[in-house]
C-alpha cells in the first residue's frame, strides 16, 4: 500500500552575527599608516638640518591618517573586487605613496612619478600572481 511521504519542513535560518575581523585587519594598516607618518616627517626634518618644526609633524601625522584610511577602506572591500582590480588598486596606493614619498625629498615630479609607478606595477604584479594563485 503506497502511503503519501511527509514534506520536508522548511527550517529558517540563523542570523549570523556580524562577521568579526581579524585583528590585523585594524593592525597593519595601522602600523603601515604610522610608519609612512614617521618616514614622511623624517624626510623633511633631515632636509632641514634636524631641526624638528610644527609643520613636519602637520604633515607626518596628515600622511599617516591619509594613508591608514585608504590601505584600511582597500582592506574591506578587497574580498568584493575582482583580482584585476584588487592589484590594480593595491598598486595605485603603492605607486601614489612611494611617489608621494620620493617628492618630499626633493626628487623632481618625473623622477617621482617613475619611482612611484616602477613599485606600484611590481607590487601590483605580485599581487596579481597571489590571487591567481590562491583562488
Amino acid at each position: 500500500m503506497a502511503t503519501q511521504a511527509a514534506m520536508p519542513r522548511h527550517r529558517r535560518r540563523r542570523r549570523t552575527p556580524a562577521r568579526e575581523h581579524h585583528p590585523l585587519a585594524l593592525v597593519l594598516p595601522a602600523l603601515l599608516a604610522v610608519t609612512v607618518g614617521i618616514w614622511a616627517a623624517s624626510i623633511l626634518r633631515f632636509q632641514n638640518d634636524g631641526v624638528a618644526t610644527g609643520g613636519q609633524w602637520v604633515l607626518g601625522v596628515i600622511s599617516a591618517v591619509v594613508f591608514g584610511a585608504l590601505a584600511f577602506g582597500l582592506g574591506r572591500i578587497r574580498h568584493s573586487l575582482p583580482r584585476e582590480m584588487r592589484a590594480l588598486a593595491y598598486g595605485a596606493l603603492t605607486a601614489a605613496t612611494i611617489g608621494f614619498l620620493t617628492s618630499l625629498a626633493g626628487s623632481s615630479v618625473l623622477r617621482s612619478a617613475g619611482i612611484g609607478v616602477a613599485v606600484g606595477v611590481g607590487l601590483g604584479l605580485v599581487t596579481f600572481y597571489y590571487a591567481y594563485t590562491h583562488e
